[in-house]
């Protein structure tokens, strides 16, 4: 259907890839141990909606125009490094609060939290090159479907990441529910995100067009 192959050995490797650990999952748990599963959620639910700008892109073209053009690879690469720089440095300076001193997590944090999530993904001009190399591979070469056909993947992908990250961020609020009200285990929290931000911006920054 739509000249896609082999859907079962994609959504074996997405699974596999999904549950790999890495910085989207640093993310989810880091914002579920500040502020509850619902910050873990949101955590997720941005970096979905940030990895669909790519899958939209790699259906329509644009990550094969951000392979092609080295200008265009550039210009997203220094938006994206400087936004998540500048987003760990914030973390960083960010003062620790406290679960019993906010209660349940405000709307526009978690407002904040679900947009990092997505801009995190959508200025990663990395994100867009895996899912130019990956998707093609379980679609066929002549196939007269392909942007619908990559968008159904992408979907797949999408969908069961964004799963296996909603149990991440339950998991982590319940474990670390006591950490929540330790001033000190916040801290530590903010500067291992804070410093995940910046190490990732450093290597989009770093990147180089294939």
């Amino acid at each position: 259907m739509l000249g896609i192959h082999e859907i079962w050995l994609f959504i074996l490797s997405g699974v596999l890839l999904n549950i790999t650990p890495g910085p989207d999952t640093v993310y989810v748990i880091g914002r579920s141990m500040q502020m509850g599963w619902r910050g873990g959620a949101a955590a997720a639910l941005g970096i979905s909606c940030g990895c669909f700008f790519h899958v939209a892109g790699a259906a329509i073209g644009l990550s094969a125009l951000l392979m092609a053009s080295s200008t265009a690879f550039s210009i997203l690469k220094l938006v994206g490094a400087a936004y998540l720089v500048v987003t760990g440095l914030q973390m960083l300076w960010s003062r620790p609060v406290l679960a019993s001193a906010i209660g349940e997590p405000v709307r526009s944090s978690l407002r904040r939290v679900f947009l990092q999530g997505v801009f995190t993904n959508a200025l990663n001009p990395k994100v867009a090159l895996f899912f130019l190399a990956f998707l093609p591979q379980f679609v066929a070469a002549d196939s007269a479907h392909k942007p619908i056909a990559f968008l159904t993947l992408g979907l797949i992908f999408i969908c069961t990441g964004t799963l296996w990250c909603l149990v991440l961020a339950a998991f982590a609020a319940k474990a670390a529910h006591r950490l929540r009200t330790s001033e000190g285990a916040i801290a530590w929290v903010n500067r291992a995100l804070g410093g995940l931000f910046i190490y990732l911006g450093i290597r989009v920054a770093m990147l180089e067009t294939r």
